[in-house]
């Protein structure tokens, strides 16, 4: 399965422009109900707002929305949709909600804020790869334990377990497309001792910032 990026989380941050309040939330939502549903709420939380404008992007059927919610055509559901698309965000919803502070903004600085309060919630949120993982189980001798370990760092391997016995067990997660080669290395590294076994894999996403 291709590699995609999506929010690591939920992330919300604050913008003021000129007595104007700017509320960024991002979540990851893996289907259109679920970002309609986001917005519901946040209409309902924010009943007072001037504003609650909206971006979305769902990956399967390539679903793609935004709305300027009663601003000026063009001044902030699409800059806000940008943030994402730019970046190759999928999986993503983003609702700016906006409390007029008595200063118009002009068409270009209503954009700059929008964008700008999209792009600091993304950031509070994170983002992170879905891809294929491989899990493995690496034997070695304690004499290897270290050499090993700064190759599991190499590799940027998550490891989920490791036992100390007659020799040291560690559980990993690798990307599949480095598995092979850390492997190999490993071999390497070894002259063959250590052992890596292959426990299946699995489609999961990982932090990236």
């Amino acid at each position: 399965m291709t590699a995609y990026l999506v929010p690591a989380g939920f992330g919300e941050a604050e913008l003021i422009e000129k007595r104007s309040r700017f509320i960024g939330q991002v979540w990851r939502t893996d289907t259109e109900a679920e970002a309609l549903n986001r917005l519901r709420e946040t209409r309902e939380r924010h009943r007072g707002a001037a504003h609650n404008v909206y971006a979305y992007i769902i990956r399967e059927n390539h679903i793609t929305r935004y709305s300027d919610d009663g601003e000026p055509g063009g001044s902030s559901g699409q800059p806000t949709l940008n943030v994402f698309a730019a970046g190759e965000i999928t999986n993503v919803c983003c609702i700016v909600t906006r409390y007029f502070g008595g200063t118009l903004l002009g068409l270009g600085g209503l954009t700059r804020a929008y964008a700008r309060a999209a792009k600091l919630a993304l950031d509070a949120a994170g983002i992170a790869r879905m891809a294929q993982w491989r899990q493995l189980t690496v034997s070695c001798a304690y004499a290897l334990y270290e050499r090993t370990g700064r190759l599991l760092e190499i590799y940027e391997a998550q490891v989920s377990d490791t036992r100390f016995g007659t020799d040291v067990v560690i559980d990993i997660l690798l990307r599949e497309d480095r598995a092979d080669s850390f492997i190999e290395k490993l071999a390497d590294l070894s002259n063959g001792r250590a052992l890596c076994e292959s426990a299946g894999s699995r489609f999961l996403g990982a932090r990236i910032d």
